[in-house]
């Protein structure tokens, strides 16, 4: 799955994005939380001014512009278990998406920068997500449930798998996947029905975004491309650049009018 996405799952950005609001629940952000997401828009309003700069006791590791207008920044954090990595996507708007996944790219934690919606993995899966399995096996099924702060749950049924097809984009060596994915309300009712392929390195140890095709229970439907064009690495131009590259006058055509005025378009 994708877009600036796809999350402990890597997919898990789109489903979020899409089933908000869910026919089942009204957003509701507290205080607390309200105060963390303008702290964090401040911190990384400032860093955009040059580029990004990690939280204290992290290191930016790779930046990666995508299509659909957004710039990915990976990076990793001491305090953190062996294996996690972080992301940070922005848009045209600034830090949009923050997630954080584990040596197996399970999606531990996600928010939405913007909202402070944040979706965190339940525990006890029926079928965790596995990185490893789907490197030696060539598959890998998935069934797992993530909570809201909303108090919203969530299941995630689904597979990715090889398809045995590599690519090189930007230098960086990956290879294709396919995937599957249904979410499901607490009470059962399909949300979103998502297929489509992602790109995964297995040195990088994580999936990034690719094309997508999904719909949700209200019936709309979505065809979304956040696949990688570019990778900059330490000493690389483009290194920490939070101004997306690829798609945005394409993103602003598709706009609503009135979303374009708002933007100044």
């Amino acid at each position: 799955m994708s877009r600036a996405s796809a999350q402990g799952v890597h997919r898990l950005y789109t489903a979020r994005t899409q089933a908000v609001p869910t026919p089942h629940s009204v957003q509701q952000i507290g205080l607390a939380a309200a105060v963390l997401i303008a702290a964090t828009m401040l911190t990384f309003s400032q860093a955009r001014a040059a580029n990004f700069v990690p939280p204290s006791g992290c290191a930016l590791k790779i930046t990666v512009q995508n299509r659909g207008c957004t710039v990915g920044q990976h990076y990793v954090c001491t305090a953190d278990a062996p294996g996690d990595q972080h992301v940070i996507y922005f848009d045209k708007e600034g830090p949009s998406y923050h997630s954080k996944i584990d040596a197996e790219t399970r999606w531990l934690e996600s928010s939405d920068l913007t909202t402070g919606l944040t979706d965190r993995l339940m525990a006890q899966a029926a079928d965790p997500a596995s990185f490893s399995t789907l490197l030696r096996t060539g598959r890998d099924d998935f069934d797992f449930w993530t909570e809201s702060n909303n108090g919203e749950q969530l299941r995630h049924i689904g597979e990715d798998r090889l398809t045995g097809e590599t690519v090189e984009i930007d230098g960086v060596k990956l290879e294709l996947t396919q995937f599957q994915l249904k979410t499901f309300g607490a009470d059962g009712q399909l949300l979103i029905e998502s297929t489509g392929q992602q790109f995964i390195n297995r040195d990088h140890g994580r999936f990034y975004g690719g094309v997508e095709h999904s719909e949700d229970w209200s019936g709309e439907i979505r065809n979304d491309d956040d696949s990688p064009v570019t990778f900059a690495f330490p000493g690389d131009a483009g290194f920490g650049a939070t101004e997306p590259l690829f798609d945005c006058e394409m993103m602003m055509a598709l706009m609503p009018l009135a979303e374009r005025y708002r933007h100044g378009g």
